[in-house]
């Protein structure tokens, strides 16, 4: 269970890369990229579509991982982008149980979770 957990965030990271930093990859990288994110298609189904190795297919996905980990070292928009979208959940959150809870304080954490949100965009 957990190893799927864990895959399951590993595809969520490397599709959230793709969907931030993808056109910033050759087109040759990106078609070869998205195949194995996006369609979900084997190294091998991949190779024999694009006319090279299976290891050729393997090396490239690594390096266009590793070359969409450093944007997203050097710029942070995945980061930032589900930062804000955790805080805009609880946002909601917040104001749905408004008549839960005690309204000024409930308006005091709402007010706290948009400057922060202001401050990350």
């Amino acid at each position: 269970m957990i190893a799927q957990v864990m895959k399951m965030d590993e595809l969520l990271e490397r599709t959230l890369l793709f969907d931030f930093y993808g056109e910033l990859l050759t087109k040759h990288q990106k078609e070869i990229y998205e195949q194995y994110i996006s369609e979900d298609l084997s190294l091998g189904e991949i190779a024999k579509e694009a006319g090279i190795s299976r290891q050729g297919v393997h090396d490239l996905i690594r390096r266009c991982s590793a070359t969409l980990k450093g944007y997203e070292e050097k710029l942070h928009l995945v980061g930032r982008f589900v930062s804000v979208r955790e805080k805009a959940r609880r946002l909601e959150e917040l104001l749905e149980d408004k008549d839960g809870s005690d309204a000024e304080a409930c308006l005091e954490k709402a007010r706290k979770l948009s400057r922060e949100i202001i401050e990350e965009l």
